[in-house]
């Protein structure tokens, strides 16, 4: 049995199997990719000690950290995704798509979340077809062309600064008049000469044959309109990955892990968690690692005591 199996290989799942390994815990780490949502990132500003990186480099720099403690205090299993878990006695086991099962006296849920996927007509007919969810991945396809963006957090603002680099026009979509995103950002993007914004709108559908074509949407005053355009980039949250997890521990309305702020422990005395798949208020890459350091912490103390 291990001491701890952990779930996720984001900054999450990485930082505190760094830690568990140097407190020589026996631990195994569980994921079938690296890095997190950060990946499909171009450029990462407010990673800690890293001025500027890109997420696919920030996913090879968190495995090779890892990996540097693979041997006697760490298995890494991967790439296999956990499927379910369920209470054994003194601790709990872990299914993975593999068919193999792990059993650990403790587990850190570090899962993380996926993107929300938009629910209009033609959203799914044209799924990479012109609708897409990854800027860096799909972005230079549709240059000199006008596309939409469909949000207003940071990640739609990103999306919209890396398109405008090579579009011949970018049209953010807001459903408020509202922005999420941080103030300096807003104001970077916004003043940018081909940039539009449309807020306080309602998406209708996504026209096309072969490929998009426009965006059918509803404005301020109900009335209907197109857009032209031959790329929509979807940035509208993300949904966490905890559905296998069944009903072991308790969730908000969101199936977000309702996490203790305090220890990141859940309603299970065994469990906790940290990063995106939780409650807590703000989800970036530098909370998720604290707080995976500081769950770490306490199931250290939570292993130890059980043991002696």
């Amino acid at each position: 049995m291990y001491d701890l199996a952990i779930v996720g290989g984001g900054p999450a799942g990485i930082s505190a199997a760094v830690y568990a390994a140097r407190k020589r815990l026996k631990t195994v780490l569980i994921t079938d990719d690296w890095g997190g949502q950060s990946t499909v990132s171009p450029e990462i500003q407010n990673w800690i000690g890293d001025p500027s990186i890109s997420g696919a480099d920030l996913a090879k720099k968190l495995r090779g950290h890892v990996e540097s403690y693979k041997g006697e205090w760490l298995e890494i299993v991967s790439p296999h995704r956990a499927q379910s878990v369920k209470e054994v006695e003194g601790g709990v086991e872990i299914s993975c798509t593999d068919g193999s099962t792990h059993t650990a006296r403790t587990l850190l849920v570090a899962s993380g979340s996926n993107r929300r996927k938009l629910e209009i007509p033609g959203a799914k007919e044209f799924d990479n077809k012109g609708v897409t969810y990854c800027a860096s991945c799909d972005g230079p396809l549709f240059a000199d062309m006008d596309v939409a963006v469909v949000g207003g957090g940071n990640a739609a603002f990103e999306t919209a600064m890396q398109l405008l680099a090579y579009c011949k026009s970018v049209s953010l979509f807001n459903r408020s008049d509202v922005f999420r995103a941080d103030e300096l950002t807003v104001e970077k993007v916004l003043k940018h000469p081909k940039m539009k914004t449309f807020t306080n709108t309602q998406l209708v559908a996504i026209e096309g044959e072969k490929f998009v074509s426009g965006l059918r949407y509803k404005d301020a005053n109900s009335a209907e309109q197109v857009l032209p355009v031959a790329g929509i980039f979807v940035e509208i949250g993300l949904v966490p990955n905890t559905a296998w997890l069944g009903s072991i521990v308790k969730m908000n309305e969101y199936n977000q892990v309702i996490a203790d702020p305090y220890t990141q422990r859940t309603s299970h005395s065994r469990l906790w968690a940290a990063g995106d798949c939780t409650d807590g208020r703000y989800h970036q890459n530098n909370i998720a690692a604290g707080d995976a350091v500081k769950a770490l912490e306490d199931i250290y103390a939570f292993v130890h005591k059980e043991k002696n």
